[in-house]
């Protein structure tokens, strides 16, 4: 088990090593496996591409991202931003943006509506993260696959297993008519997540209780 000096240490050497990242203007604690993230940075994918780094540290249990995101050079406003915004959704084609509704509120997006599966919701958060003049984001988008689960527990299990990044001898998964229930444990919130994913890519699955610890 690592020390809290042992896991801030391997969290900063950790973000000072990803080039995506500028680690001098982000502060890092440790207490008990949760890893809080402090600072200021200009854009919010700095934001997200600290806490997804800090995600993949071993003995890592949870994060507290308190990073600020300032808005460095011209702010545009929330109807501009709304514009950018929908633009943004536009130009993916894996974005059913006739689907989606975003509402902006000082540079916070939340992002609404329906989809049939999970890589479209999450293909809508990737094309507005990168936007200037975006302060947070959050991701209200629902999936309504109506197609009929079968095996949904095996069919999972198996995916877990051909994947590389994930230790699947220690999950368990469920399933409830279009819920997939995950139990057990990984060694990284990036793992958990992982797992995660395999469950929303399932045809048939609607929601995905990931009840996955994460060993410290």
């Amino acid at each position: 088990m690592r020390t809290d000096l042992e896991l801030r240490q391997d969290v900063e050497r950790e973000l000072a090593w990803d080039p995506k990242v500028n680690a001098n203007k982000i502060a890092v604690t440790a207490k008990n496996g949760v890893v809080t993230l402090t600072g200021q940075v200009g854009y919010f994918v700095d934001k997200y591409e600290a806490e997804r780094v800090a995600k993949r540290v071993i003995g890592v249990t949870g994060i507290a991202d308190d990073i600020e995101v300032t808005l460095g050079g011209t702010k545009p406003n929330d109807t501009d931003l709304t514009e950018r915004v929908l633009r943004a959704l536009k130009s993916n084609v894996s974005v059913p943006s006739d689907k989606i509704k975003p509402v902006v509120r000082d540079g916070w997006v939340t992002l609404e509506g329906k989809v049939q599966w999970y890589y479209q919701k999450s293909a809508a958060e990737g094309a507005v993260r990168y936007l200037q003049g975006v302060k947070g984001l959050i991701n209200s988008i629902t999936i309504d696959n109506s197609v009929e689960p079968q095996e949904v527990g095996r069919r999972i299990t198996e995916s877990l297993t051909r994947n590389a990044r994930i230790d699947a001898s220690q999950i368990s998964v469920k399933a409830s008519g279009h819920t997939a229930i995950l139990d057990g444990s990984v060694r990284s919130v990036a793992e958990r997540e992982e797992a995660e994913m395999a469950a929303w890519a399932a045809p048939g699955v609607n929601l995905v209780e990931n009840r996955l610890t994460v060993r410290y």
